[in-house]
């Protein structure tokens, strides 16, 4: 998702620690949904994107709410935010740590941090600061992988997070300021997806074949988690059950099928070189002589 509004400015290099709109596949749909998800609850709000790298999102949000800061604590970041996307009246950049908000209690309608938490080891700090500068009625909204299934059931080793949380770590922390929590799975999915053409309310049919035997419900263990966080109860019919997010290109399907033609071709390549050698190694059994 590009932003069409976004001023021509210099690529921010992608080394790891932040995502920037130019990736590509799972971390695309993963980073971007988020904030799709999140615009929901932004028309008309006082919007904290706290640590908002790049300024994708901060952008994507300003275009529906009625004020957006981004604030990062690298200073490179935040000037190239305010490059590419600083031509909006609503949406300003700002340098400076988000455990330590230089912003007033109950300053902010909603307050968003994606993928922060892991980064940092002063998690209550973050979490603390952003209850204090949200207003009693307000939303927090966050996003932070599971421990188990990113890294010790991957056995995958991401070098910018300090500390990961299982999910009754996050839930205890974020209940710690907020007495309402709302807990979403999010992960990449391979889904065969059957809609109403006729756009008609309706109940929502989900099953996971779980070898052989059809289960109710999505059965996956979730990548991450994304929390919405309040201080209030939660309105009836605010929080949505489900959220899907694609793209019209189908990026990731279709690098799959060129992955997938990729493979076919090799095999049969490595099939017809199999079948040359062997003639090969026929041929020179037959022309060597007999032993004595």
């Amino acid at each position: 998702m590009s932003d069409p509004n976004a001023n021509p400015a210099p690529v921010l290099p992608f080394t790891g620690e932040r995502f920037t709109p130019e990736c590509q596949r799972e971390i695309w749909y993963e980073h971007w949904h988020r904030y799709v998800f999140a615009r929901r609850f932004a028309p008309g709000k006082r919007v904290l994107d706290a640590a908002c790298g790049e300024g994708y999102g901060s952008a994507l949000l300003s275009r529906h709410a009625q004020s957006v800061v981004g604030i990062d604590i690298a200073q490179s970041t935040v000037e190239h935010a305010r490059q590419r996307y600083g031509d909006r009246k609503n949406l300003r950049f700002e340098c400076g740590d988000c455990t330590s908000l230089a912003f007033e209690d109950r300053d902010f309608d909603l307050v968003l941090s994606f993928e922060t938490l892991e980064h940092l080891s002063a998690q209550e700090a973050l979490i603390g600061g952003f209850a204090r500068v949200l207003r009693d009625d307000g939303l927090l909204i966050v996003s932070s992988p599971d421990k188990r299934t990113y890294s010790e059931k991957s056995g995958f080793r991401n070098e910018f997070h300090v500390r990961e949380l299982y999910r009754d770590e996050l839930l205890a922390l974020l209940r710690r300021h907020f007495p309402f929590v709302q807990l979403y799975a999010q992960k990449l999915l391979f889904q065969s997806v059957i809609w109403n053409l006729d756009d008609q309310a309706g109940p929502v049919d989900l099953a996971t074949d779980a070898q052989g035997a059809i289960a109710p419900g999505l059965g996956y263990e979730p990548l991450y988690y994304v929390a919405i966080c309040s201080k209030q109860p939660f309105a009836d019919g605010r929080l949505p059950q489900l959220a899907l997010f694609g793209d019209s290109e189908e990026s990731v399907y279709a690098h799959y099928n060129h992955e997938v033609r990729k493979n076919m071709a090799a095999g049969a390549r490595i099939a017809e070189l199999e079948q040359q050698l062997r003639a090969l190694q026929a041929s020179t059994a037959k022309s060597e002589p007999p032993p004595r």
